[in-house]
C-alpha cells in the first residue's frame, strides 16, 4: 500500500473533520469521530455502506470490497470509490458524508442490539 495514497486520501477527507487511520488486515481504516467509515486496500478506497446509500453506489456501477476465505468470496459493506471523487474534494465531500453517516447508523444499529 503507498504511504502517499493514504496522505492523499487523508487530504481529500479531512473536509470531514479530523480524520484517522489504523492498521487493519493488510490496509488501513479510516475513521472520524472513532467511526470507521472507509477502508484502504492496495491503493483503493472503499467506502462504508447500508441498505440506505447502497443502492446509490450500485447505480454508478462500483463493486463492493470482497475477500477469498476457504475458497469463498466474502463481500463487505465497503463499496469502491468513484474515480471522480478521488480527484475532487467537493465530489469525495458528498461520498464520504454517505458512507459516515451509513458508519454512523451502523453504530446505532450495534447500540440498539
Amino acid at each position: 500500500m503507498s504511504k502517499d495514497f493514504v496522505l492523499h486520501i487523508l487530504d481529500l477527507l479531512g473536509v470531514l473533520g479530523n480524520v484517522t487511520t489504523r492498521k487493519m488486515f493488510g490496509g488501513q481504516g479510516i475513521y472520524l469521530n472513532n467511526h470507521m467509515f472507509a477502508i484502504v486496500v492496495d491503493d483503493v478506497l472503499y467506502l462504508k455502506t447500508d441498505p440506505q446509500s447502497e443502492a446509490r453506489f450500485q447505480k454508478h456501477g462500483l463493486s463492493p470490497f470482497s475477500y477469498q476465505r476457504q475458497g469463498k468470496s466474502i463481500s463487505m459493506s465497503y463499496y469502491h470509490a468513484p474515480d471522480e471523487a478521488l480527484e475532487n474534494p467537493e465530489e469525495m465531500r458528498q461520498w464520504a458524508t454517505l458512507a459516515y453517516l451509513a458508519a454512523l447508523r451502523s453504530s446505532n444499529q450495534k447500540v440498539k442490539k
